[in-house]
């Protein structure tokens, strides 16, 4: 059984730097591609990167380009989401997914498996 579990959420401040987790278990991921998406209160569900575990090619969304990247550790089976000159606006729940389709993909529907989340939250 698949299993996501986000890690490394907190409370910082504008302009402060924070690293999400996602360690991956349940089956072998190198095929895959793994995906962060984020939901801020009363907003949809949104993109922020994704990345193929096998080619190490990377996709982000508008709003965060420049300053976050999408990582891989092959060994630990962990995904990461380095965060750099956070913005208030930047405060969500922040997720992880994995989907078997073999290109990247800013489509929510298109990943097949969620971690619970970890929240972020930026003051001001």
């Amino acid at each position: 059984q698949v299993q996501l579990v986000e890690s490394g959420g907190r409370l910082v401040q504008a302009g402060g730097s924070l690293r999400l987790s996602c360690a991956a278990s349940g089956r072998t991921f190198s095929s895959y591609v793994m995906g962060w998406f984020r939901r801020a209160p009363g907003k949809e569900r949104e993109f922020v990167a994704s990345i193929s575990w096998s080619s190490g090619m990377t996709i982000y969304g508008d709003s965060v380009r420049g300053r976050f990247t999408i990582s891989v550790d092959n060994a630990k089976n962990t995904v990461y989401l380095q965060m750099n000159s956070l913005k208030p606006e930047d405060t969500a729940v922040y997720y992880c997914a994995a989907t078997s389709r073999r290109w990247l993909s800013r489509v929510t529907n298109e990943y097949d498996y969620w971690g619970q989340g970890t929240q972020v939250t930026v003051s001001s």
